[in-house]
């Protein structure tokens, strides 16, 4: 019963964040296969996207890696040991970088993402990773349902799982503000480490519904939102934290801080929240088309790219 629940859980998550795109088709483990590569991969749904130096790196369901070098005016698709749904991924440089997703799958790079390794891969725990982050070439940590929660010590070559709470809610989001690392969770909780993540204290903003993500700001100041437009802000690492006024009721996913000093968080439904003051408040925008954003990056020339249920795309928010 405990496990059904679960899974009904992780379902309405997902419906939240995704839409229903992951669930058309049963549970069926594949990531043992090699992706393939597809002419609309980059039409495909995409759940994250890193810009390192000049060039985009996003993946997405069916083990879709893909690059560009031009300020995603064309995509070129990576081939990869998984078929799996990828979630996240993070580079500490320019040539090292870890992809996480479902069956627990970890991908790594050491040559810019051109080619990928499996390291590390469960598929019999059905639960999924989201997120994650690296200190250093050597200590990193990833993170996903049901309170998963993997570190490495190896450039990730070997993972071991360890608990950093007694509950087993999902972990969405890790990011580091200053010497600090924050999760954003589930049950209105965001983690937080003050040891690089050798121990964790749980924090309550004040909102009992899921977190899904965080933008570290300047100083001591962060953001944090999720479900049904909930934004808040903390200006003290965590100590205390204020509600922003809701300018929406769609869940919010993400958040970039543009070139220009000027902040977005995007979400469901065309949902884009614009604040010119750092921060302090936002300002309701609407994408015409209603598209899922899961994830946006700025390059260098200002180029805004978005990622989520309609694959990759150039947009302008003027």
């Amino acid at each position: 019963m405990k496990r059904f629940f679960s899974n009904y859980r992780w379902h309405k998550v997902f419906f939240f964040l995704f839409g229903a795109l992951l669930f058309v088709q049963p549970y069926v483990a594949i990531s043992a296969e090699t992706s393939v590569i597809a002419p609309l991969a980059s039409r495909s749904l995409i759940l994250d996207l890193e810009l390192i130096d000049q060039s985009l790196i996003a993946v997405g369901e069916r083990g879709h890696v893909l690059i560009s070098d031009n300020s995603g005016q064309t995509w070129t698709q990576v081939q990869v040991p998984t078929r799996a749904t990828l979630t996240g991924v993070f580079f500490l440089d320019r040539l090292q970088g870890w992809i996480v997703g479902h069956d627990q799958v970890i991908l790594k790079t050491v040559d810019g993402g051109k080619s990928w390794e499996k390291v590390y891969e469960d598929i019999d725990v059905e639960s999924p990773l989201f997120d994650i982050y690296f200190l250093n070439a050597q200590h990193g940590y990833a993170i996903g349902a049901y309170g998963q929660f993997l570190e490495s010590f190896d450039g990730g070559q070997s993972w071991e799982g360890r608990w950093i709470s007694e509950d087993d809610f999902h972990l969405n989001q890790i990011a580091p503000l200053g010497d600090q690392l924050f999760i954003a969770a589930e049950a209105g909780l965001v983690y937080r480490s003050t040891d690089q993540g050798e121990t964790w204290e749980a924090l309550t903003p004040g909102y009992e519904g899921s977190f899904f993500g965080l933008l570290p700001l300047e100083g001591d100041s962060l953001l944090l939102f999720g479900l049904r437009g909930n934004l808040f802000r903390s200006d003290d690492s965590g100590e205390s934290w204020s509600a922003i006024e809701p300018q929406t009721e769609a869940s919010l996913t993400n958040g970039l801080l543009l070139n220009d000093g000027s902040l977005l968080i995007t979400g469901l439904a065309g949902a884009m929240l614009s604040s010119q003051d750092a921060g302090h408040s936002f300002k309701l925008l609407q994408d015409p088309q209603r598209r899922g954003f899961s994830r946006l990056q700025q390059t260098p020339d200002g180029t805004i790219i978005a990622a989520g249920d309609f694959g990759l795309s150039r947009i302008s928010f003027n």
